[in-house]
């Protein structure tokens, strides 16, 4: 700021449809200051946003205040409505200068209000990160029209990476770091895991994947979201999918080259992310009822008759109409199937949801 009325940014000048827009590193202390949300309560139609989720705020907030030295935040994009002023440092540089804008000027922001809002937060609770800075792209306010296209343009090709290639590139979260090492360590899923894709091509050579790992380790090991994982914990997961994979004749003739992937995730449910999400809910069970012997236990898996075409035996839990399903209660109910040769009791709501898929398939 140069005086009490004006906001001053060292800022780049750049070109986009015919129209100016700048580029300017803003300290994080003035991002609740100059940037507004547009008020909640006005209808769709005459705001420039959609309303803020206010639950996310906090997670992310959370994440800048755990991670105080390696956070990272993409830039926010927002509309100047006032008149700005851009000033080159010289002829030599004529898009690198000095950008003035009033203080009375209105920003509208049109991609980053959860960005913004969390930076809001983060600040209250450590102001140490006020003079760090934020990349912040601004454009010359044209109107609601524009600024409402603005958004619709800068969402329209938003895609969210896949939640494999998310487990594969998480450093911080212990159970990505697990997920990633069974991936290579466990010698089945070696070779045969897609790291990037959360769902497998027909014609793909892999049989797992990545995302498929993590959420059935998480549920093997009984953890939630980001939790820690202790050397005892972690060796225990990957002892239990070796011995899994041992006793899963199929499995291992896929990854000796002997069998396409392909066809087994054609003929058996036991190639898909049910069957593994199952196989780690009734490991879990097992693990607690035999710590002992649960090796041994496990070696009944054999005389599991995996074929799809079994509807005797999946239709209605692994499969629905013919077509698997990873909906939750199917899991749950293709894992009853497993506890039940594992000789691992069910639980109370598990006998229940028992009990009721047995009524729904008599009266049927």
């Amino acid at each position: 700021m140069s005086d009490a009325f004006e906001y001053v940014f060292t800022a780049l000048r750049g070109i986009q449809a015919g129209r100016e827009y700048y580029l300017a590193m803003c300290p994080l202390r003035l991002i609740p200051k100059m940037f507004l949300f547009d008020e909640e309560e006005l209808a769709p139609q005459v705001r420039a946003q959609r309303t803020i989720n206010r639950a996310r705020v906090p997670e992310i907030a959370r994440y800048m205040l755990d991670n105080p030295k390696d956070y990272v935040f993409s830039a926010i994009t927002a509309s100047v409505d006032g008149t700005v002023s851009f000033k080159a440092i010289n002829n030599d540089n004529p898009k690198v200068g000095r950008l003035t804008i009033p203080m009375s000027a209105r920003f509208v922001i049109n991609d980053g209000q959860h960005r913004r809002a969390a930076v809001e937060e983060a600040l209250a609770q450590c102001p140490d990160f006020a003079d760090e800075t934020i990349s912040v792209v601004l454009f010359i306010d044209a109107g609601l029209k524009r600024s409402q296209q603005m958004f619709a343009d800068l969402n329209r090709h938003a895609v969210r990476p896949t939640r494999s290639i998310g487990v594969l590139y998480d450093h911080r979260d212990p159970l990505s770091q697990l997920a990633r090492d069974i991936a290579v360590e466990v010698e089945v899923f070696k070779g045969l895991t897609e790291v990037e894709k959360t769902t497998i091509s027909n014609r793909s050579k892999k049989l797992f994947t990545l995302s498929s790992i993590y959420s059935s380790t998480r549920r093997l090991l009984r953890k939630g979201p980001k939790a820690e994982v202790s050397s005892d914990e972690a060796a225990l997961a990957k002892e239990f999918w070796t011995e899994v994979a041992s006793n899963m004749p199929d499995w291992c003739a896929a990854a000796r080259g002997e069998v396409a992937s392909a066809e087994l995730r054609s003929d058996f449910i036991h190639s898909h992310g049910v069957a593994l999400q199952a196989l780690a809910i009734a490991g879990a069970d097992l693990l607690a009822a035999h710590p002992k012997t649960w090796k041994k236990k496990l070696q009944a898996l054999h005389k599991v008759d995996w074929a799809r075409n079994n509807a005797e035996l999946w239709e209605g839990r692994a499969t629905i109409g013919g077509k698997v399903s990873k909906a939750e209660a199917n899991v749950k109910l293709t894992a009853n199937v497993l506890r039940q040769t594992l000789d691992v009791p069910l639980g109370a709501e598990d006998a229940k949801a028992e009990k009721r898929f047995s009524s729904r398939r008599e009266a049927a």
